[in-house]
Order: structure tokens, then sequence, then C-alpha cells
């Protein structure tokens, strides 16, 4: 295989530095542009197992609300993130729905689990 070099913004604090990933294939040889130590860790992981935060709504039945907002307590594999959003559409839940519950524990497997970021009182 041949060297390739690609570019990433990094998203594991505000600065957002431009990185330099130097990879063959999946495997990374350099960073360059990191302005700290996370910037070569969010690299590595991009290229050989990329991650990413689910953020959706799930249908509530009996709430003052139709619709409650939910995030994935911790990164799920990217390759998963469309199966879990389509899981996630048939959910359904029933009011009260509580701040942080969880609403699917360990999503498809992931080890991730659905947590409601917002509260829906019953009607």
């Amino acid at each position: 295989m041949k060297e390739q070099t690609d570019k990433l913004i990094c998203i594991m604090c505000p600065l957002g530095c431009e990185l330099t990933v130097k990879h063959i294939g999946g495997k990374v040889i350099s960073v360059q542009g990191n302005g700290c130590p996370l910037g070569e860790k969010f690299a590595k992981e991009e290229f050989s197992n990329p991650k990413r935060v689910v953020i959706t709504t799930v249908q509530v039945k009996n709430g003052k609300r139709r619709l409650v907002p939910v995030r994935s307590d911790k990164p799920v594999p990217k390759e998963k993130l469309f199966d879990v959003l389509k899981h996630l559409r048939k959910v359904q839940i029933s009011a009260p729905v509580k701040f942080h519950q969880v609403i699917v524990e360990n999503v498809l497997g992931t080890g991730a689990n659905i947590i409601a970021t917002d509260e829906v009182a019953e009607e």
C-alpha cells in the first residue's frame, strides 16, 4: 500500500487544530499540527476505530410533549450509527421521563446507553 496524507480537524478540545495525518491504510504513521496530546489520540482513533455520540429524539406516550431529546452516554462505533438511529425511531416510552433517565441500555450491544437530555411530564 501507498502512504497517504489526510487532513482532519481535531474535536477533542476547543482549539480545533488542523491535523495532517500520514497513514498507510488504517495505520497512522505520523500526526502533525496538534496543539496538545489529544490531537494525536483523536487522529489514531479516527483512522482505526471512528466513533460518534448519537443525538436524536425518542417518542413519548402520554406526555405533555410527544418527543424527548436523547443522546448516547458514550460514543458508538461509526459503522453502527445508522443502525442505532433506525432502532431508536421504533422506541416509544411512557411519561413521565426524567433527566438522564436511561431509555435504552447497551443499545445494539455497543456498550452505550441512550439517556434522556430533558424531562417530559405526564399529560
